[in-house]
C-alpha cells in the first residue's frame, strides 16, 4: 500500500501520517528478506518516493520549458537579442543554482521535524529561512549586477552588450522573490506536498509564453523590448511563483499544523547561522559544479563551430535526462530526513540505498536509450551533418555519464538529509576542480606548455572523458560517505538503546 501524500486527514499532517505508516515495516528493515525487490517494504517505499518525485520532475520540465521559450523568442527577435540573452542567462543561471543550494538547508531541517512530530518548531525554522532567503536575494542582486560589468571588457557588438546588461539589471529584481519561493518550495516538499509546485510551474510556463509574446515582439500594444522582454517575463513569472505559493500555503489544509505565514517574527541570528552552516557548503558545491561546466564550454569554444555545437547538444540532452535522478534525489532528501527525525535509523539507511538504487536503474534505462538512438537524438537537434556527427559521438559518452551522475546526485541528497554538507562539498570540489578540469585540459587541449605530450588533443571528446571520470570519482566517494554515515548513525542509535 503506498504511503499517503495527500492533504491532512482527521487533523493530521500528511507528512506525519506517512512517517507513521512506515514505522511498522521499518522495524524489520535489518532483515535482508524484507529488502527483496518484491517485498512490501520495497514496493511501499518505491510508491512513496515516486509520489513525491514525479510532481517535482514535471515542475522542473516546465521550468526548462521557460528557458526554451526565452531562447526561441529572443532568437526570432534578432541574432543580437539572442546573443545578449545568452550572456545574461549565463550569469542568472550561475546565481540561482548557487542560491538554490544555499537555501536547500530548510529541507532536511523541516523533514526531520516532520519525522520527529515536532511540528511546533517548523514555523520558526521557515520564517527564519525566509529572512535568510530575503537577505541572500538582496545580496545576489548586487553581485550579479557587478558581475555584468565583465561585458564591458568583452569584444562583442555594442547592441549585444546593451541587451546583456539590461537583461541582468531587470532579471536581478527577481532574486529576492526567487529565494523566498525556494524556501517555501523546500518547506512544502518536506511535508510531501510537491503537486502545488508542479501546478504553479505549469501556470508560470503559460504565463511566460504570453508575456514573452507581448514584450519581445511588441504585440497587443506593448513596447517591443526584444531580448530584454525575456528578462521582464522571467521577473514577472518568478514573482507569480512566490505569490501563488504564499496563496496556496495560507489556504491549503495540508499546511495548517505547520503554518509559517500567519505570524511575524524578527530575524533570529542563531537559527539563520544554523541554516547557513548547512546551506553554504551545498551552495559552494552547486557553484563548483556549474562553474566547471561553464568553463568547459568556454574551453571547447576554441575547437570550431561543429565541436561547440555538438558539445552543447550532448550537454543539453544530458541535462534534460538528469532531471529524473535529480527529482528522485530531492524526494529522497525528504524521505530520509523524515526517517531520521523519527529516530528510525534502519528506515533511513534503507530509504537512502533504495533511492540510490532507483536512480541508478533510471539512469541505466536512459543510458541504453541514448546509446541506441544517439544519431536520432542528434538529428532532432540539428540538420547540419558535421554537427550531428560530433553530437552523436559525444552522446555515447553522455550515455556513460548518466550512471555516475545519477549515483552522485542521489547519494549527495541522502547525505544532506543527515544535515551533513561539508564532506560532500569536498568530494565534489575534488572531483570537478581537482580531477575533471585538469584531466579535461590534458586530454582535450594537450597544451604545449607541458614538458611532454602524452596524448594528441582530443577536443570536446577529451572533456567528456574527463567528465565521466570526475563524476565516477565523485559517485564512489559519496557512496562510501553515505555507507559510513548511515552505519555510524545506526550504531549510535543502537548503543543509545
Amino acid at each position: 500500500m503506498p504511503l499517503p501524500v495527500s492533504p491532512r486527514r482527521n487533523g493530521r499532517c500528511a507528512g506525519l501520517t506517512s512517517v507513521g505508516h512506515n514505522a511498522g515495516l521499518s522495524r524489520d528493515l535489518s532483515d535482508p528478506a524484507v529488502r527483496r525487490l518484491n517485498s512490501p517494504a520495497v514496493r511501499a517505499e518505491t510508491a512513496a518516493l515516486w509520489a513525491i518525485a514525479w510532481p517535482i520532475l514535471i515542475g522542473q520540465l516546465a521550468t526548462v520549458g521557460m528557458g526554451v521559450v526565452d531562447v526561441a523568442m529572443a532568437g526570432h527577435a534578432s541574432a543580437q537579442d539572442l546573443a545578449g540573452v545568452s550572456l545574461g542567462v549565463s550569469i542568472w543561471h550561475l546565481a540561482i543554482i548557487t542560491l538554490m543550494g544555499v537555501l536547500m538547508a530548510v529541507n532536511p531541517i523541516v523533514a526531520q521535524h516532520v519525522g520527529a512530530r515536532s511540528v511546533g518548531q517548523i514555523p520558526h525554522v521557515v520564517r527564519q529561512a525566509l529572512w535568510n532567503g530575503l537577505g541572500l536575494g538582496l545580496l545576489a542582486m548586487v553581485v550579479v549586477n557587478l558581475a555584468a560589468l565583465v561585458f564591458n571588457s568583452m569584444d562583442i557588438e555594442p547592441q549585444v552588450r546593451a541587451v546583456a546588461r539590461q537583461f541582468v539589471l531587470v532579471i536581478s529584481l527577481a532574486l529576492p522573490a526567487f529565494c523566498c519561493y525556494r524556501v517555501l518550495y523546500g518547506y512544502s516538499a518536506s511535508l510531501n506536498q510537491t503537486k502545488p509546485m508542479m501546478l504553479i510551474a505549469l501556470l508560470a510556463l503559460l504565463l511566460n509564453i504570453v508575456i514573452n509574446y507581448a514584450l519581445v515582439f511588441g504585440n497587443w500594444g506593448f513596447p517591443r523590448l526584444g531580448g530584454v522582454g525575456c528578462a521582464w517575463a522571467t521577473l514577472l513569472c518568478v514573482w507569480f511563483d512566490l505569490a501563488a505559493m504564499v496563496w496556496w500555503i495560507r489556504r491549503a489544509a495540508a499546511y495548517r499544523d505547520t503554518q509559517p505565514l500567519t505570524a511575524y517574527e524578527p530575524p533570529d541570528g542563531a537559527q539563520i547561522r544554523v541554516l547557513l552552516r548547512i546551506g553554504l557548503p551545498i551552495g559552494v558545491t552547486y557553484f563548483a559544479e556549474s562553474s566547471a561546466f561553464s568553463l568547459i564550454a568556454l574551453l571547447v569554444a576554441g575547437f570550431g563551430t561543429a565541436q561547440v555545437a555538438g558539445h552543447q547538444i550532448a550537454l543539453n540532452f544530458s541535462s534534460l535526462v538528469f532531471m529524473v535522478p535529480m527529482s528522485m534525489g530531492l524526494a529522497l532528501l525528504t524521505r530520509v530526513g523524515q526517517a531520521l527525525g523519527a529516530r528510525d535509523m534502519h528506515a533511513a539507511r534503507f530509504r537512502a540505498w533504495h533511492g540510490v538504487g532507483l536512480s541508478f536503474a533510471a539512469a541505466m534505462v536512459s543510458a541504453v536509450l541514448i546509446f541506441l538512438f544517439n544519431h536520432r537524438i542528434a538529428g532532432a537537434y540539428t540538420s547540419d551533418a558535421a554537427v550531428a556527427a560530433v553530437a552523436a559521438h559525444l552522446l555515447l559518452f553522455a550515455a556513460l555519464f548518466q550512471l555516475p551522475d545519477a549515483v552522485q546526485v542521489s547519494t549527495s541528497c541522502a547525505i544532506r538529509a543527515y544535515k551533513v554538507t561539508r564532506p560532500p562539498m569536498v568530494i565534489h570540489m575534488t572531483a570537478f576542480w581537482g580531477i575533471c578540469l585538469p584531466l579535461g585540459v590534458l586530454l582535450g587541449l594537450a597544451p604545449g606548455w607541458l614538458p611532454w605530450h602524452p596524448v594528441q588533443a582530443m577536443a570536446a571528446q577529451g572533456f567528456w572523458i574527463a567528465l565521466v571520470v570526475g563524476l565516477s570519482i565523485a559517485a564512489v566517494g559519496l557512496v562510501w560517505l553515505l555507507d559510513r554515515l548511515s552505519l555510524q548513525w545506526l550504531h549510535a542509535a543502537s548503543a543509545a538503546r
